[in-house]
């Protein structure tokens, strides 16, 4: 019989973590009796809902929990109604939590950090596992320029930051990068991949304010959130990806990119210098102006090469199969300890 698994999802937006789940069911679905609790992720079985998750607990099961809420959901399971289940937590965070979310951790059965920093914030670590991509998801296209022309932006190259539209996210350091480079290259077409909630609305029109005293209102677009089933083939017409957030715990976005044979410039940000492999598929930058030059360096011939060693480094040292398999022998000791 194999061993029962549950993995939380309780967000109904689609976010990095969301993607990091993901991923992750994809490559262990086949190993485990396993079962997604909540909403509905890409790719992954139809979910269930959290009673049912309880009522199929009563001989025993690992809950893995990635959000406050899915802690909060497996605590009650397993300290108020008593059912024999483990509960391990990933943490990406790579600063200290808030109260709350430490007193969760410390009553977690194990936790598994995404980089030795963040381990560092948590207790009760088993082991440090980074995040997966899916590299069967996730890969390049048979001709990039078809592949940017399907996607109907205008242009002959393209170039994408991904994510919330928001400072901590950093799209206007992005924006600044862009209005330096387009001048530059006048078929390069660049897409802020996002939405802007209620709170960024301001910030939203400033940066289109910008965006229209430069000139560039077509040439620096705003599509919107991509569905995540749509964000693949986008993945694959791009040229490059700038990611410049003030913060991030870990980031996929690079990863998704490099599967895709796709380098990026970024900031010193999340395990993005990891991600680098040392410069050669991606480049690690401090300032706007710094990324519009490394951006303008990589488009001047160097796409090919950097995303053909960005597949194979992300293939060799980032995988989703990877992940699952770091995870996989966390799971196999808490099993053997019954």
């Amino acid at each position: 019989m194999k061993p029962k698994l549950f993995v939380t999802n309780f967000n109904k937006n689609f976010t990095g973590v969301s993607a990091t789940a993901a991923n992750v069911i994809r490559a262990q679905m086949g190993r485990y009796d396993l079962a997604l609790v909540g909403r509905p992720l890409p790719g992954c079985p139809d979910p269930v809902t959290v009673r049912q998750a309880r009522a199929a607990s009563a001989r025993g099961a690992i809950w893995h929990v990635r959000r406050n809420t899915e802690m909060r959901a497996a605590l009650w399971a397993r300290d108020i109604l008593r059912l024999p289940i483990k509960i391990v937590f990933t943490s990406a965070a790579q600063r200290r939590h808030s109260a709350y979310p430490r007193w969760l951790i410390s009553r977690m059965d194990a936790v598994i950090a995404t980089t030795d920093k963040a381990a560092s914030f948590v207790p009760h670590v088993r082991a440090v596992v980074p995040h997966g991509v899916d590299t069967a998801l996730f890969h390049p296209a048979p001709d990039r320029a078809k592949a940017w022309a399907a996607l109907g932006y205008g242009g002959k190259t393209g170039i994408a930051t991904i994510g919330r539209i928001r400072p901590e996210k950093g799209t206007d350091h992005f924006v600044n990068a862009m209005i330096d480079l387009l001048p530059d290259h006048p078929d390069t077409v660049a897409l802020v991949l996002g939405k802007a909630t209620r709170d960024h609305r301001a910030f939203l029109a400033s940066l289109k304010d910008r965006i229209k005293a430069a000139g560039l209102t077509d040439r620096i677009l705003f599509p919107g959130e991509i569905p995540a089933q749509d964000l693949p083939a986008v993945m694959r017409g791009l040229s490059l990806v700038v990611q410049l957030p003030q913060y991030e715990g870990y980031g996929m976005v690079p990863l998704e990119a490099m599967a895709s044979a796709v380098p990026f410039v970024g900031y010193e940000a999340g395990y993005y210098r990891a991600f680098s492999a040392q410069g050669r598929a991606g480049v690690i930058v401090d300032t706007p102006s710094a990324a519009a030059m490394a951006a303008g360096q990589i488009l001047a011939g160097k796409v090919d090469a950097m995303g053909d060693i960005a597949r194979a480094h992300v293939s060799q040292n980032f995988s989703a199969k990877a992940e699952a398999d770091g995870i996989d022998a966390v799971y196999q000791m808490i099993w053997a300890q019954g």
